[in-house]
């Protein structure tokens, strides 16, 4: 047995290497000529490699926005890649970005049909990778004016402070020894998107631990992430059942459908009026009154329930464990830091997101964060509906576009210093977040732009300024700034591979 289970292991992936590589010769020699793209009008690009094109520059497995900075170095701003059998070209410069979510932001409004998000979507129903389409103006519409306006956001308050509160508790618990920060502040907006989201937490102790609902949404994040090879191939779809991907898709997907066929159910089983309606209940509304032209599926609205998770709280995570982070490795900028917030503040203890606008050095950072380290590093990728002359160069429809935020955040044209945490660079700027600033995108910008940016930044700022105000932080004993690994895992999101410890000292004891 143990013979046979060693020649299982080393001959498995020989032979799905040898099935795939003929597989791709086959492509290569019966259909290339079909599909062959004129190299005179394209942007520069460096030269390709049969089967697989330029994939081997992407970085997979490593940082691909600073693999595409390299080649930007290379070969400019804007770069044309074969990557397998995709088109593909990258931009990295705000220039240029402005062109992509600007000038050309109609021709450049659709989706490309990732394998992952069909599955995790109900065959990109959603709104982030639904392709562009009479459907997918209809549930943006509905997610601007129902969902996310700003009176919907508003109306969220008391579950952002109490989640705040649940966060600070939690720090507070651990001291004198050592806190595993990140895991707090993922847990922090897990719970806040699933209250919103579901009306009820998925915390450590809610009431849905048997659903196992944090492997769930880790495997879901893994899934959904990155650059997958298969992609790169969608006439050899098969690539995916061979490496398993397909067969992890389905049984996460179909974990994910019981969840929220049974929660969906529960809402329509209450007949309660509430006063503070959840996601559910309002999509379940827009179901119901809605027009007999385009009315919601209840599989439309799981496909935008789940957005709600990809989008909420990998990012919103993200960005607080990397203002932590830079803030402990630069602790001039985290004293100025408390001392605004607690000047504010003054001898209460629970900041007010009333207080928020007068944060403006906390603001800065949080814009520096952004820029340095951008949630979604080279965005969510569009594609051309259209041809197109982009700086010049005609670039044909069905092409994918990739804006690399991380690169256009440290580009020295637009930067001084462009490597140095510097929020002071934004007290005297008028560069803002919201997509009228290609210098600094990292919620995009035009039709495709992420519509949850007043949501984020609600969620995030109060979570900050709370926890200036509460503690005095230091990295544990033997520790230094320098021994900190900040090696990133790369997916749609980018976040941190190792977690943050700290220990936190109560500012009040």
């Amino acid at each position: 047995m143990a013979l046979l289970q060693w020649l299982n292991e080393i001959y498995t992936p020989f032979f799905l290497f040898v099935f795939i590589f003929i597989a791709l010769l086959m492509k290569l020699l019966f259909i290339n000529k079909s599909r062959k793209i004129r190299r005179s009008n394209l942007p520069p690009g460096p030269p390709t490699i049969p089967f697989i094109g330029n994939l081997h520059q992407l970085g997979i497995g490593t940082m691909p926005p600073k693999s595409l900075q390299s080649l930007a170095d290379k070969y400019g701003p804007i770069t044309f890649l074969q990557l397998g059998e995709i088109p593909t070209v990258v931009v990295s410069s705000a220039r240029l970005a402005k062109e992509v979510l600007k000038t050309h932001d109609l021709a450049l409004a659709s989706r490309p049909q990732l394998f992952s998000a069909k599955y995790l979507f109900y065959n990109c129903t959603d709104i982030a990778f639904a392709p562009y389409s009479a459907y997918w103006r209809h549930v943006r519409k509905i997610c601007i004016l129902e969902l996310l306006s700003a009176k919907r956001v508003h109306s969220y308050s008391s579950v952002r402070e109490e989640e705040v509160a649940s966060l600070v508790h939690r720090v507070a618990g651990s001291y004198p020894g050592t806190t595993n920060l990140s895991k707090m502040l993922g847990l922090y907006a897990n719970n806040v998107v699933c209250r919103v989201a579901f009306g009820r937490d998925f915390s450590e102790a809610g009431d849905h631990k048997k659903h196992g609902f944090q492997k769930m949404l880790d495997e879901y994040q893994e899934l959904l992430g990155g650059f997958s090879v298969g992609d790169f191939f969608p006439s050899l779809e098969f690539i995916h059942s061979l490496t398993g991907m397909k067969a992890r898709l389905l049984e996460t997907s179909r974990k994910f459908d019981q969840l929220i066929d049974q929660i969906v159910n529960e809402h329509r089983a209450c007949n309660k009026i509430k006063e503070h309606k959840d996601l559910v209940d309002i999509l379940l509304e827009v179901q119901k009154d809605g027009s007999g032209e385009m009315p919601l599926t209840i599989d439309n609205i799981k496909a935008i329930i789940l957005d709600m998770f990809a989008a909420g709280t990998d990012t919103t995570f993200i960005t607080l464990d990397w203002a932590m982070t830079e803030l402990l490795m630069n602790p001039h900028v985290m004293e100025k830091a408390q001392k605004e917030v607690r000047s504010v503040l003054g001898e209460r203890r629970v900041v007010a997101e009333s207080d928020l606008h007068q944060l403006q050095y906390m603001r800065a950072v949080i814009k520096e964060i952004f820029r340095l380290h951008p949630a979604v590093p080279v965005l969510v990728p569009r594609e051309s509906m259209e041809d197109i002359t982009l700086d010049g160069y005609i670039v044909p429809a069905k092409t994918r576009f990739f804006v690399n935020a991380w690169a256009i955040g440290r580009n020295a044209e637009s930067w001084e210093d462009p490597n140095a945490f510097k929020p002071e660079r934004f007290l005297d700027s008028n560069i803002d977040y919201r997509g009228q600033d290609f210098e600094l995108i990292p919620f995009g910008a035009g039709r495709r732009g992420c519509p949850a940016i007043t949501f984020a930044i609600a969620v995030v700022e109060l979570a900050l300024a709370q926890l200036l105000y509460s503690f005095d932080w230091e990295l544990p004993p033997c520790v230094t700034p320098k021994d900190l690994d900040l090696t990133e895992v790369f997916g749609i999101s980018m976040h941190r591979r190792e977690n943050l410890l700290v220990v936190a000292r109560p500012y009040f004891l």
